[in-house]
């Protein structure tokens, strides 16, 4: 299906790679692309990851990891970020489809490594529930699974 395609980086084709097992694929080209991480894509691909997903998921599992508060692992100015997520609102009521969250999954506690701004403008837009990608390093996503079904 997705053979010498460009990608969209749509929900339905992060589902499509994700049910062909192919999601870290799916997950690679979008942080080297258009998700402008390449160092969370390299640092992902020091050791084997475990996936699942994406899922439809209560985005009240987790929090940012990143922002203007105090306490968050990275900062970012005010200005910055509210200009981001302003934008990112803007584009989701014009019919932006929002790229899976990645989040990563580590006993039994959750961080958000890639959609920070994403999630907020979701949360402003009063969705809370979202597709998530999540992966981990131990490969206890069994456990996640049924966390996610509660």
């Amino acid at each position: 299906m997705r053979k010498n395609k460009k990608f969209t980086f749509s929900v339905e084709e992060a589902r499509w790679y994700g049910s062909n097992h192919k999601i870290e694929q799916w997950v690679h080209s979008f942080l080297t692309t258009i998700g402008n991480n390449r160092g969370f894509s390299d640092g992902l691909k020091l050791q084997k990851r475990y996936w699942l997903g994406p899922v439809l998921c209560d985005l009240n599992m987790f929090g940012r990891c990143c922002g203007p508060e105090d306490g968050l692992k990275y900062y970012e100015p005010l200005l910055n970020f509210e200009e981001r997520v302003k934008k990112m609102q803007l584009s989701i009521r014009d019919g932006w489809e929002v790229p899976p969250l990645i989040v990563n999954h580590n006993k039994g506690k959750f961080e958000l490594n890639d959609g920070n701004h994403r999630y907020e403008a979701l949360r402003r837009l009063d969705i809370h529930m979202y597709w998530v990608i999540f992966w981990d390093s131990d490969n206890h996503l069994h456990t996640l699974k049924e966390r996610i079904k509660r």
